[in-house]
């Protein structure tokens, strides 16, 4: 017999929401394991227990805020720094899209509001907020293999072995970076698509081989695109969209 598990570990491991919602959920009584109700906290289970959230959990589930912002340069993806704004302050009904068709803003959306990434100061593009455990397990859990499109403008000269050397073969911090897909879209410009996100990854891989980074765009994250939404302004994740 496998050795019992929390099962607010459980929940998050099979995706059903975050470890600090299922405590959450666990509190209230909303989690079913086996077919009995579960509401203490720090409750162990076998890792093959059928675990259920009850509908008051999923109606919960349901309310969660994803936002799509494209971020302006000057703004912090998450902790503050002197003299900058973090990204969440433009979340507000001034600078919603217009072409938005989502449930009208309230300032409950804010609460919990957290970025699922990073996007560095110096970076404009696609950054994913989320009130939702799910979603950012997904996008920056352990085992996350969501794709990341950005668009690179360089300046300098590209080493002989380059380009090779951007797609596969650089480290970062003694540690090997994870394959890329790395093409020149133009004669200086270059699309980077990567499945990890280490400190200013993009600008760091440049410098070892002889480029420097003057511009830096997200254009997609997983099946999500930035797509026209204009700079500074927002969006909520569509009821048909999926990383």
């Amino acid at each position: 017999m496998s050795e019992p598990i929390r099962l607010s570990k459980l929940m998050a491991e099979r995706g059903l929401c975050s470890r600090r919602e299922a405590d959450a959920y666990i509190e209230k009584g909303w989690v079913r394991v086996d077919g009995q109700v579960v509401d203490v906290l720090g409750t162990r289970v076998d890792p093959a227990s059928n675990v259920e959230l009850l509908p008051q959990a999923q109606s919960r589930q349901q309310r969660l805020a994803t936002v799509l912002l494209h971020k302006p340069v000057g703004y912090v993806s998450s902790q503050p720094e002197p003299g900058f704004q973090p990204a969440v302050t433009l979340i507000r009904a001034d600078t919603r899209w217009a072409e938005d068709g989502g449930p009208r803003f309230q300032p409950v959306m804010l609460k919990g509001l957290a970025p699922a990434g990073r996007l560095d100061i110096d970076s404009t593009g696609l950054l994913v907020l989320t009130q939702d455990g799910r979603v950012a397990r997904r996008l920056i859990g352990e085992d996350s293999d969501i794709e990341k499109e950005y668009l690179v403008r360089v300046e300098g000269r590209l080493s002989a072995d380059g380009l090779a050397l951007l797609n596969h073969g650089l480290a970062l911090d003694d540690r090997p970076l994870k394959p890329a897909r790395v093409e020149w879209l133009n004669e200086d410009q270059l699309r980077f698509i990567l499945k990890e996100g280490r400190k200013r990854q993009i600008r760091r891989m440049c410098e070892l081989v002889g480029l420097k980074v003057v511009g830096l765009k997200r254009v997609r994250i997983g099946n999500v695109r930035l797509g026209r939404l204009p700079m500074g302004q927002w969006r909520l994740l569509g009821d048909g969209e999926q990383f």
